[in-house]
């Protein structure tokens, strides 16, 4: 028996493979499938089945391509809804995998379609589950995903209910030692309080799990709906492109051009891919600055500020750039807005101002400060009382809220945030704009320091 777990850090995003005597099944495999093509191959085995725990909000699966490559059946819950070629997979239906068995749970409660599928061996024993986004090291997948998305739209209520007998009728029940593969790990917008470990173990989970220990179903849904992240826009459309089975990644991106040079396509938004110090030096006007450094929350951040039918141009440092580019869009189904990837581009450029430290820092109050950090972030920690807090994903609709008699300085955590946060408000010719960038920390630790 072989298990092999394939982490996309980017996306905190879990795929897995399992193979017995020739015979493999992959679990929540990633958009491109090379990866567990070529395992296949380097195993002498054949991949006949693929799981999906249920249709993904943050990624695209490649599920119904492997089906068209190696011509594997699809399992799913038939409340899923799926339009791809598959077979429904219910509670307690099983699967064999060469010596092994894959069992069916119906684990509602992220979602009201979700399967997990357990893992039994030669001897018919327990071994491993895995949860998709329903049990998470140390969390549980967030309720609220699926109230606007889906073959079935569920409110949030109603699945944090669903989610606190899943963990009782079916968790709670498995013996100790069972392995824990989840689809997610920290960083996850999935859930929010998941440990740094990809994998775990009933008994770690019944013991460390708030999940567990909550035995009252009011107090659980209450503390189950609190501090959730907020919501990418890309998250409803990535539902439904996986329960209609995604195209074929090679054949989704061939067609986008990528050339030197070449100007910007007339009213499509400008994604401008280089790090924030090639960015001050010259920039297309208008464009929003999202880094797609090796590791950036790229994928994230680019499905949260563009919309899932936005048209948008790349702008990159280098063709390899550009194809890495292209294909962590296609990573969230953004493909297809891409009118083109730009290497150097021509035309009128912007240069970004030089922010005077020494002056913000003896004269803060004579800018307006905006904190575009996650709402979790800011409470009881914010790093100057007066900023204005607009946390970077509802920037780009809010940007006119902000006054325009002081010069703007913004600022995030640690400053990939605060770069695209300047970009989209250097778009403003009303107000000069500043990032402080990386130089916040300096001010976060004196904070604390006169907080402690």
């Amino acid at each position: 028996m072989t298990i092999k777990h394939y982490y996309d850090e980017a996306l905190a995003q879990g795929s897995y493979y399992i193979e017995s005597k020739g015979k493999a099944a992959l679990i929540d495999p990633w958009r491109d499938p090379k990866v567990f093509t070529d395992q296949a191959v380097n195993d002498r085995a054949k991949i006949i089945a693929v799981f999906e725990t249920h249709p993904h909000a943050d990624f695209i699966s490649s599920h119904a391509e492997v089906h068209d490559i190696t011509g594997a059946d699809i399992y799913i819950n038939e409340k899923a809804g799926a339009e791809y070629p598959h077979k429904p997979m219910n509670h307690n239906d099983e699967v064999k995998i060469g010596d092994l068995t894959v069992q069916a749970l119906f684990t509602p409660g992220h979602s009201p379609d979700h399967n997990s599928y357990l893992l039994k061996d030669e001897s018919g024993k327990a071994v491993a589950v895995f949860t998709g986004d329903s049990l998470f090291v140390g969390d549980v997948g967030r309720p609220d995903l699926r109230e606007g998305a889906g073959h079935i739209k569920t409110d949030r209520r109603e699945l944090a209910a669903q989610m606190f007998d899943t963990i009782r009728n079916i968790f709670d029940k498995l013996d100790d030692e069972v392995k824990v593969y989840p689809a997610h790990g920290a960083g996850s917008l999935c859930g929010k309080n998941m440990g740094d470990e990809l994998s775990s173990t009933i008994g770690k989970e019944k013991a460390s799990n708030w999940a567990f220990s909550l035995k009252d179903r009011k107090e659980f849904i209450e503390t189950f709906l609190e501090g959730q992240a907020f919501i990418p826009q890309y998250f409803p459309n990535s539902v439904e492109v996986n329960r209609r089975g995604a195209p074929a990644l090679k054949k989704a991106v061939e067609g986008i051009h990528k050339s030197l040079g070449t100007g910007v396509p007339e009213n499509h938004t400008v994604v401008d891919t280089r790090g924030f110090a090639a960015f001050k030096k010259g920039h297309i006007p208008g464009a929003l600055n999202i880094r797609c450094d090796a590791d950036d929350k790229f994928e994230t951040w680019l499905g949260a500020l563009l919309a899932p039918d936005e048209k948008f141009c790349l702008v990159c440092r280098s063709r390899t750039d550009a194809d890495a580019a292209v294909y962590r869009a296609a990573k969230i189904g953004y493909e297809g807005n891409i009118s083109a990837a730009i290497i150097d581009p021509s035309g009128e450029k912007v240069v970004a101002p030089e922010f005077d430290l020494a002056h913000f820092r003896q004269n803060s109050a004579d800018y307006t400060i905006v904190d575009v950090r996650n709402a979790t972030e800011t409470e009881d920690n914010k790093i100057f009382e007066a900023a204005v807090h607009i946390p970077l994903h509802e920037l780009r609709k809010r940007a006119h809220e902000l006054p325009s008699d002081k010069p703007i300085a913004v600022h995030c955590a640690g400053g990939y945030r605060s770069a695209a946060a300047f970009s989209i408000l250097s778009a403003r010719a009303d107000v000069q704009v500043y990032d402080i960038g990386d130089a916040v920390t300096g001010f976060a630790e004196k904070s604390a320091a006169a907080s402690a």
